[in-house]
């Protein structure tokens, strides 16, 4: 039988961001944001936490019941929100990205950057299947619902990935690239997608 896919709360939290930061452990834009393996694993779950955080307050978070999956989405109105840089709680990012932390930026300035203009999309900001779980169609089923949700409000919808396998799958969900881009310093490679019309 298939698990549903609901949306998660406060309750799912620690597990939403234990099944992220383990997903994206070996994601390139992680990898070079955060390129010292040792510490990788602690620095991504406070970055999760604070994600998940976000999400939890200004977006929708998806996902099994048992979080065996976890999509983090931006609804129409809150695509390009940012904490403003003067916000306290930026200062969580010097022991999360520590010296690393110009590369964080610029990963984040060309995210949003390649970003469509407006608010009428629903932004998949974060995907992911726990290594465990991974290849049950948990990812698919989980943004499948997403869409759903986005075909509701009558918007499409749009992401960013630095992995190139997945852009298949992303295709495959509706998706088509609309930019291909690198991270100045040396970044990854990017590809923004984005739902037909």
């Amino acid at each position: 039988m298939e698990q549903e896919i609901i949306r998660l709360g406060p309750a799912h939290r620690d597990r939403a961001v234990a099944t992220l930061a383990a997903a994206f452990h070996e994601d390139p834009a992680m990898v070079f944001m955060l390129p010292d393996p040792a510490s990788r694993a602690r620095r991504l779950t406070r970055l999760m936490r604070w994600m998940v955080d976000q999400h939890l307050k200004i977006g929708l978070v998806l996902g099994t019941p048992g979080v065996e999956v976890t999509t983090l989405w931006r609804p129409p109105g809150t695509v390009h929100y940012h904490e403003p840089l003067w916000h306290p709680g930026a200062l969580r990012f010097i022991p999360i990205f520590g010296r690393h932390l110009p590369r964080a930026l610029n990963t984040e300035e060309g995210i949003s950057a390649h970003l469509p203009a407006g608010e009428d999309w629903m932004y998949l900001k974060m995907a992911g299947v726990h290594p465990d779980h991974q290849g049950k169609g948990l990812g698919g089923r989980a943004i499948r619902a997403g869409l759903a949700m986005a075909a509701e409000r009558g918007v499409r919808s749009v992401l960013e990935t630095a992995t190139e396998s997945n852009v298949g799958l992303y295709q495959r969900l509706g998706y088509a690239t609309i930019s291909e881009w690198d991270v100045t310093g040396g970044g990854p490679h990017f590809w923004t997608m984005a739902t037909g019309e």
